[in-house]
């Protein structure tokens, strides 16, 4: 079969396309034929081994996928850890969850890693309520749609911070109440009154000013950091309006509490059904360009979720 490849770690531009040998489904897991794969940033990081899984040489990347069940033909998203990028890749049944009929496969694939980790920091990390307001940075990209659209779900008002107006449409579409622009964000979020909850994806150098930006007892998300530096926090800040700053590590968590993954689907499953969580689809690409896909999130041109079609 077709797959992508990570021979060396020299970055997206080194990734090559291949024939392997089809994956064999071991106890507990099952074969999908894989019709698209989502793009994530982690990606990215393990074609340099810059993130924290560092898989031995060569392997096949790609942690989500949407396509049928070989074993029964039933629609499905689920999580592949690695050998997503590929016709054909394995899940464990703990990580492989059901998709309606009218749900397609891009947004399948669109889902997974962006909307699970965005459910868990608003829900359980965030233990965000109704009536609350959620701030966002990297509004436009994967994060940033699913906490758009999630927080409006739970209740809560969104101010959306973008660094284009052509990222600001994109904000607006998933839901957003309010956009502003990243550059002078922190007078323009004070003047819409604070935020309850900051998601962070990003780091680097605006991460200070979004503490400034939180109300009383508010809460900034620590999600990642795309802006590619990561930052510190001088603890009195802390103090003064008696904030935190909370680690979201979605990963760790449900890797011990495989059991966790399916209760996330249930809670978003009605939504999605109902068409009120409707996963935004950015580029879609080939699989032999798969270097374009990586690209794009890498040099930060991303609008909503990058995904890759084996089709």
């Amino acid at each position: 079969m077709r797959a992508i490849q990570v021979t060396s770690l020299d970055g997206p531009k080194a990734v090559q396309l291949v024939d392997v040998p089809e994956p064999v489904a071991g106890d507990g897991s099952v074969v999908v034929d894989v019709h698209i794969a989502g793009v994530n940033f982690p990606d990215v990081l393990m074609s340099r081994g810059e993130y924290q899984m560092k898989p031995e040489l060569p392997f096949v990347p790609g942690s989500e996928v949407a396509g049928v069940r070989t074993d029964n033909g039933q629609r499905v998203a689920g999580f592949s850890v690695l050998g997503g990028y590929a016709e054909k890749a394995v899940c464990n049944e703990a990580t492989l969850f059901p998709l309606p009929d009218n749900v397609s496969f891009e947004a399948g694939a669109a889902l997974l890693m962006n909307y699970l980790t965005v459910d868990f920091a608003l829900v359980r990390r965030a233990d965000l309520q109704p009536g609350q307001t959620v701030l966002v940075h990297g509004a436009a990209g994967g994060i940033g749609v699913a906490t758009i659209q999630l927080a409006k779900v739970m209740g809560a008002r969104v101010i959306a911070v973008v660094s284009t107006d052509e990222k600001g449409d994109v904000a607006r579409k998933a839901g957003a109440d309010e956009v502003v622009l990243v550059d002078g964000f922190l007078a323009s979020v004070k003047a819409l009154g604070g935020a309850d909850v900051v998601m962070d994806p990003v780091g680097g150098d605006r991460f200070t000013d979004s503490l400034r930006c939180l109300k009383p007892e508010g809460k900034l998300l620590v999600v990642g950091f795309t802006g590619g530096s990561i930052p510190e926090v001088k603890v009195n800040r802390l103090l003064l309006n008696n904030i935190s700053v909370t680690g979201v590590g979605w990963g760790a968590w449900w890797m011990t509490r495989p059991d966790y993954l399916q209760e996330q689907w249930a809670r978003l499953l009605p939504h999605l059904s109902s068409g009120a969580l409707d996963p935004m689809v950015g580029n879609t690409y080939p699989l032999e360009n798969a270097v374009d896909a990586l690209l794009e999130l890498d040099e930060r041109r991303a609008l909503a979720k990058v995904l890759i079609s084996t089709r």
